[in-house]
């Protein structure tokens, strides 16, 4: 299952995945999503609009399909997957670590993603 038209807006999609793992959307998450915008998308990019048509996309999907749609889209995309493993997991942890404070859900969710991101590859 492939639902983005490009890697950085399925990166967009996993960086509101781990804001919300705790179940709220952080100010200061959200605050560091847009800056992690910036270098992944043109300047012209509305950002804005971008994170919050994201966020209601993300709040409409069946996260039970999350682990199908995240293997599947870095088969899809499969020129950028390997050089950009490691940025993805570090801004994931820096998304998490935002507000100040990881909770036991966010933890969960990080292993999750980088088990799921390893075993695509």
């Amino acid at each position: 299952m492939v639902i983005h038209s490009s890697f950085e807006d399925f990166l967009l999609f996993l960086y509101v995945h781990i804001s919300q793992s705790d179940n709220t959307y952080d100010p200061k998450e959200l605050g560091l999503i847009k800056e992690k915008m910036r270098d992944i998308y043109p300047a012209e990019t509305d950002f804005e609009k971008k994170l919050y048509g994201t966020l209601r996309a993300y709040n409409t999907f069946d996260k039970s399909k999350l682990r199908e749609l995240i293997e599947d889209t870095f088969k899809h995309f499969h020129t950028n997957k390997l050089d950009k493993k490691e940025k993805i997991i570090a801004d994931l942890f820096d998304i998490i670590n935002a507000d100040g404070r990881v909770e036991a859900s966010e933890t969960k969710a990080i292993d999750t993603l980088k088990n799921t991101i390893n075993s695509s590859l």
